[in-house]
């Protein structure tokens, strides 16, 4: 057989796909790219990035409704959903050049755009070339999930590909979906003055949290006018543009038929896997998802798989995460593997729910011993006086102290959980987290505050009585 034109060859130009080549062609590897439409992905394109400067826009109208909340009058915005899209695509517009395919092309990799499939083990064909590669790199990411509901092939619907480019104002907007995308998104509408309804299949929105931190993202959502419908199953869909009809069925059965200017679809992803000729490579895919193991690589020993196609964790980290392992095993045969136990993740509604480590549902589910410990904000001084004190920390812990996982919902908790993500990658004890001096006033003294909960449960009245004997102390 010939010898390889390159030594890897990375399938897919989103977070994962980027990682890999920039990091193959670092290291001194011939580096094939191929993005079948827009190089930085999902991340860039259509989630993290324009949602995040959506949310922005989206608060500092809310800021400027609760300035009386500061002691200042406050103000009634009039808000242009065209401007401030126009605002989101210049975001991407400055991030973008760090993905361009100019960058990727002066650190030495071949960019290639094209839909392409393998015709082999080791051939991948696109634009009517052959290539062939020492080992390959799948990162195709993912796309969304549409359900199946009458009449919604024939309406209009907005996905989270397509809803940034809007420029016409919205109305009333109908969310189908409670996960992070969907209440992430209701917010900032709401915000900007849409009237808001959210269809929920679930008893509870964010359905891989701990209920009691969710509640509080669904109370805040309630409070600015978010009409959630919980425990409801989309019926049938008609209508046409700017006048939808959705049907909804109750839990109790009745029928409630909600109307919209505009319909968001926010009902999960689904990996892209299809037309690549998989099965041609010898690569297995299992409920839509590529097969690999823990040092993700697929069936063929030749070609690794990484971010949304390979999952759980559809999250940008992850890919990056995912990157890392599969570039160490094509190229220099390192056994690395994926981080399976402390993986981090955060819903940016505001507050903001972020979460490590293991639930107290989940831990009850496997029979591990644990207690759970709480501190709310508005016990911290400087939410206080910041006026964000909705929300609080909730810690779970073995009976050794050691912790077991974390979550926090409140501002900013997606900077403060990452004091737990290296407590948990380092196996401390909770105690560990009590003894660090922590700024003050800070956001992160909640960090200690919950912490010391768990320390004050072992000052039990027998260990009290006992220190008050060893040390003669006299207090009551």
């Amino acid at each position: 057989m010939a010898k390889p034109e390159y030594d890897l060859c990375v399938i897919g130009g989103g977070s994962a796909g980027l990682v890999a080549a920039a990091g193959a062609a670092t290291l001194g590897a011939k580096v094939a790219l191929l993005e079948k439409h827009k190089m930085g992905g999902d991340c860039l394109n259509y989630g993290c990035v324009p949602s995040k400067a959506l949310l922005h826009s989206a608060k500092v109208v809310q800021t400027m409704r609760r300035a009386a909340d500061a002691a200042i009058d406050a103000q009634v915005p009039e808000v242009s959903l065209e401007r401030v899209m126009q605002r989101v695509r210049s975001v991407i517009r400055t991030i973008e050049p760090n993905d361009s395919p100019e960058r990727f092309r002066s650190l030495g990799v071949e960019v290639i755009f094209g839909a392409g499939k393998f015709s082999g083990r080791q051939v991948f064909e696109v634009n009517g070339r052959a290539l062939t590669a020492r080992k390959f790199i799948v990162a195709t990411g993912s796309r969304p999930a549409i359900p199946d509901i009458p009449g919604l092939k024939e309406v209009p619907y907005l996905t989270n590909e397509t809803v940034f480019d809007l420029n016409e104002p919205v109305p009333r907007l109908i969310v189908l979906g409670g996960g992070a995308i969907g209440v992430e998104l209701a917010q900032a509408f709401v915000r900007l003055g849409t009237d808001v309804h959210l269809v929920h299949r679930g008893r509870h929105i964010l359905k891989n949290e701990d209920p009691e931190l969710a509640e509080v993202v669904e109370t805040r959502l309630r409070d600015e006018g978010v009409a959630l419908h919980l425990r409801a199953t989309p019926a049938r869909v008609e209508g046409g543009a700017g006048r939808l009809r959705l049907s909804i069925k109750q839990a109790d059965g009745t029928e409630q038929w909600l109307e919209g200017t505009h319909l968001l679809v926010a009902t999960g992803r689904r990996a892209n896997v299809e037309h690549l000729g998989l099965e041609s490579a010898g690569v297995k895919v299992t409920h839509g998802r590529v097969v690999t193991d823990k040092s993700l690589r697929t069936a063929n020993r030749d070609i690794y798989a990484c971010g949304d196609v390979v999952g759980p964790y559809q999250f940008t980290h992850m890919a990056e995460h995912h990157a890392g392992i599969a570039l160490r095993g094509a190229l220099f045969h390192l056994p690395a593997k994926i981080e399976e136990r402390v993986i981090p993740w955060c819903t940016f509604t505001d507050p903001e729910l972020a979460r490590v480590g293991l639930s107290e549902t989940e831990a009850k589910a496997q029979g591990i011993a644990c207690q759970a410990y709480t501190f709310p904000f508005h016990e911290v001084d400087r939410a206080i006086t910041d006026g964000e004190t909705a929300g609080l920390a909730k810690i779970l812990t073995a009976p050794n102290g050691r912790l077991l996982g974390a979550a926090i919902v409140g501002p900013n908790a997606g900077e403060l959980i990452h004091e737990y993500v290296l407590a948990l990658s380092r196996n401390l004890k909770v105690g560990d987290l009590a003894n660090v001096i922590h700024i003050y006033p800070t956001l992160a003294q909640i960090n200690r505050r919950v912490a010391n909960e768990q320390l004050k449960s072992k000052l039990t009245p027998g260990a009290k009585s006992w220190m008050k004997l060893l040390f003669r102390l006299r207090g009551t």
